[in-house]
């Protein structure tokens, strides 16, 4: 086996004159691979290894390679992809382990730099089992991947900024991990958007027992919960204004005062906080204390929305797929062609998430092995047809979100607090979005 940090590709071909070909341009390519000549050994070291693609001919002397991938398939939650080798008169073969998953085919005789290409846009798309936690493939989540232990290390207070649902609080998550000194350290997460704003001082800052009515005993505020670790604001937007000023004075100070007490209470955090607007036009709007936004922005990462970063799409798909068929049973399901170009060309206005809650849909409603568009967008609630092409950018994503807020109101019977809790935004978030876009909770028990 080559060395664990690089690709390694799993080569399954019994001809010895084909095989040394394709090993000697694999190491003209700087590409590291293991030989197989049987379908028995491969099938053992596919077990063992986590190889970052298959190029197997269909043809091998002790199992059709076909039946190899099928049975591997289905004793295994996870496998690299495969490329099939096959000839003219087997092309039928090829088309139905596509459609049983597989990832590619070529026929013989065949272009051998057609095969690299292919090889090569599987294996840098590679993520190692020990690297499943990574944020994505893109270029641009790559840039901010490199980035993080840098700010671990050296920034106290982060802002990460982006739309709802493309993975903020997993940024804050993975600079947490980085930079924690020891599993002890807690990571806590709060909603700004989702704590009753007379509720927030006290859960924020914590209680003195009799403080109020119904403070029974002294209870610790997240800030106090947070000590030694990190504490993750995430809709820092939704802060009420008499809470932003308490804000900035604890952050100032790094010590808070519990409601009710008198000693102040010295604070050793890291503090992360999240937004999905623009906190910046909030100020200029007078929605946001600007102190507060120079206090937080010392350093600001933007996560990209998922259309963007499209490189990702699939990437988290696969992920997704093989999450859920092992949860709800069913065996390893693949994406067909049709579905992969639909989730490439649909622009995921909820991003990560929504993506995340089609394909564990798909796997609940859908028999099939393999998925096809219609298991993701033809289920009556994630209904899709490309908006007309003669608007300008603004116009055809508003009304994607508009689509998806309505087939979110939908699928919660119009009840806005646990529509706003699916799409990750807040219950005021959600009726700005709604007047914004003319929609109404018809069928509401909550208004």
């Amino acid at each position: 086996m080559n060395a664990a940090t690089q690709p390694v590709i799993c080569l399954i071909e019994d001809d010895p004159i084909m095989g040394e070909s394709l090993c000697d341009r694999f190491q003209l390519e700087g590409l590291a691979f293991d030989w197989h000549q049987t379908a028995a050994g491969a099938m053992e070291a596919i077990g063992r290894h986590a190889y970052a693609a298959v190029v197997s001919d269909i043809r091998l002397p002790d199992l059709d390679g076909g039946e190899m991938y099928l049975r591997l398939r289905a004793a295994h939650r996870t496998l690299p992809p495969f490329i099939f080798i096959t000839g003219y008169g087997a092309i039928d073969r090829a088309v139905e382990l596509l459609k049983a998953g597989a990832a590619d085919y070529i026929t013989k005789p065949f272009d051998l730099e057609q095969l690299i290409e292919k090889v090569k846009a599987l294996t840098s798309a590679f993520v190692p089992p020990a690297g499943r936690k990574r944020l994505g493939v893109s270029q641009a989540m790559r840039r901010i991947e490199d980035m993080l232990p840098r700010l671990a290390t050296h920034a106290s207070t982060i802002l990460i900024s982006g739309e709802s649902g493309v993975g903020k609080e997993h940024v804050a998550q993975a600079l947490d991990r980085l930079a924690r000194k020891s599993e002890q350290c807690p990571f806590v997460p709060v909603n700004c958007g989702a704590v009753t704003e007379s509720l927030f001082e006290a859960e924020l800052f914590g209680y003195e027992k009799g403080a109020f009515t119904g403070a029974a005993r002294t209870k610790k505020g997240f800030f106090e919960q947070a000590h030694c670790g990190t504490l993750f604001l995430d809709e820092i937007s939704e802060l009420p204004p008499s809470m932003q000023v308490k804000l900035l004075r604890a952050i100032q100070e790094r010590r808070i005062v519990r409601v009710g007490g008198e000693a102040p209470i010295p604070l050793d955090l890291r503090l992360y906080c999240a937004t999905n607007r623009d906190l910046k036009e909030m100020v200029e709007l007078g929605q946001f204390r600007e102190d507060l936004y120079y206090r937080i922005n010392v350093i600001q990462l933007r996560i990209p929305p998922l259309r963007e970063r499209k490189e990702d799409i699939l990437w988290f798909a696969r992920i997704f797929l093989d999450e859920f068929s092992a949860k709800h049973g069913g065996g390893r399901r693949a994406l067909s062609q049709r579905a992969e170009q639909a989730f490439l060309e649909y622009p995921w206005p909820g991003n990560i998430r929504e993506l995340r809650h089609a394909v564990e849909r798909a796997c609940i409603i859908s028999a099939d092995d393999t998925l096809g568009p219609e298991a993701f967008f033809g289920d009556g609630l994630t209904t899709w047809t490309p908006p007309a092409a003669d608007g300008n950018l603004s116009a055809y994503l508003q009304e994607c979100e508009r689509n998806y807020i309505r087939q979110a109101l939908l699928l919660h019977n119009g009840h806005i607090s646990r529509t706003a809790e699916s799409l990750g935004i807040s219950r005021k978030s959600l009726w700005e979005k709604m007047r914004k876009l003319g929609l109404q909770a018809h069928g509401s028990d909550e208004q």
